[in-house]
């Protein structure tokens, strides 16, 4: 595999086009109270990004707890409903039309969520680490139950 960092030329990707019939959603993403639908991109891009559909699967209980991730690129767009989340020390609404640059390494919380959340997230590279961190000296705002 070639280096990330090199520019991606017409030879080191394929063509790709997912509908929303071909790949599933799963649970075995990163958190098991969301649900994650492959779009491609991995495989595409030859592992230099990734691109996924990520909505909710359960009520929100403790959130994603404080982290952040080993990414060059990352961000977050709202496709239905809205997400809050804490960004180092301020809390973010996230809703459907917006899209979040995650900048590298940013230490981060998702706590809060709609029952119809989906968001598409983009991440360069797509074996990106998670890394969870100490809590922060701050309260985390506590979820809306859903009805």
């Amino acid at each position: 595999m070639s280096d990330l960092s090199e520019p991606v030329g017409t030879s080191d990707t394929t063509f790709s086009h997912v509908k929303p019939g071909d790949t599933p959603w799963r649970s075995d993403g990163l958190r098991d109270f969301f649900l994650y639908r492959d779009l491609g991109v991995a495989e595409a891009t030859k592992g230099r990004v990734i691109a996924h559909l990520v909505k909710a699967n359960m009520a929100p209980k403790k959130g994603t707890g404080w982290h952040r991730h080993e990414a060059n690129f990352q961000i977050v767009i709202m496709t239905k409903g809205w997400a809050k989340f804490m960004y180092e020390d301020q809390v973010t609404l996230v809703e459907a039309g917006d899209c979040v640059h995650q900048r590298p390494g940013i230490t981060h919380y998702l706590f809060d969520y709609s029952p119809d959340m989906e968001y598409l997230e983009i991440v360069s590279p797509a074996d990106f680490k998670t890394v969870e961190v100490s809590p922060a000296t701050q309260d985390i705002p506590v979820p809306t139950p859903w009805a």
